[in-house]
């Protein structure tokens, strides 16, 4: 069965607890490339030899050079229209929460506030050995300045990392328990642009689900949970989620 904005309008104006999960899907519009699609970034790069923590800690220079002109690059795009549309569920009060595996920030440029941020961000760097932080731009200020373009702790003299989890990294505990909260509240959970691949957020569904829940799934690529999704859309998700919007502003969804 197709379904529409306006389907997805109707489910999320019935919702008393809905919440919003994000992948790289959500900022293609924005120009960033995703990572498991095809084309993605993983198709050209193994991950696990330019975005582990073995690679961090074995060969540092390695790790920069992919990822300092990333760093440039996601400071130069800008929100997009599906950014933009999730903020305004927000800020409407049809989304309560908001769980993103992006690191990109682009969620709380567009409005955003409270993003679960479950695979950390760019927001700073810090030092695996005595924790001192930095701000991003002070991160990239001391990878300037290294001749081998590692930035180091001006306490200790050990490598810095972004806020990033890398492959092989722990997951932040306090951001993943937050977004499992969130799901046990939810009573409808939006997934826009997560192939729901990678544990332990591609398990969110199934919690929302065991508990009566409902699922709407927007992306290009299928994912494991479509067959268990109550709305299923694809397309553009900023076209799509402002049409949503706009149904639930006029309040055309309940027609």
């Amino acid at each position: 069965m197709s379904h529409t904005a306006r389907d997805l309008a109707e489910l999320l104006a019935g919702a008393e607890h809905a919440i919003v999960l994000t992948g790289a899907g959500v900022s293609t519009e924005s120009g960033i490339p995703d990572f498991r699609s095809a084309g993605g970034l993983w198709e050209e790069y193994d991950p696990m030899e330019v975005a582990s923590m073995a690679t961090f800690m074995s060969n540092p220079e390695r790790f920069w050079r992919f990822h300092r002109p990333r760093i440039d690059m996601l400071g130069s795009v800008e929100p997009n229209a599906a950014h933009h549309a999730i903020a305004e569920l927000q800020r409407m009060g049809v989304v309560h929460e908001l769980i993103t595996q992006n690191i990109d920030r682009l969620h709380a440029r567009a409005g955003s506030e409270g993003a679960i941020e479950v695979h950390g961000s760019l927001s700073h760097g810090r030092c695996l050995r005595c924790e001192h932080r930095v701000t991003l731009e002070e991160l990239c200020a001391l990878a300037d300045a290294a001749d081998d373009g590692v930035p180091r702790c001006e306490k200790c003299g050990f490598q810095l990392k972004s806020g990033v989890i890398m492959f092989g990294e722990p997951m932040p505990e306090a951001e993943i328990n937050a977004a499992y909260l969130a799901a046990d509240r939810a009573d409808v959970v939006l997934v826009v642009g997560s192939s729901l691949q990678v544990a332990p957020v591609s398990g969110l569904p199934g919690l929302v689900i065991g508990r009566g829940g409902q699922l709407a799934i927007l992306t290009e690529s299928e994912t494991p949970w479509d067959d268990r999704c109550s709305i299923r859309l694809h397309g553009r998700a900023g076209a799509v989620l402002t049409e949503t919007v706009s149904f639930l502003q006029d309040g055309s969804s309940r027609d």
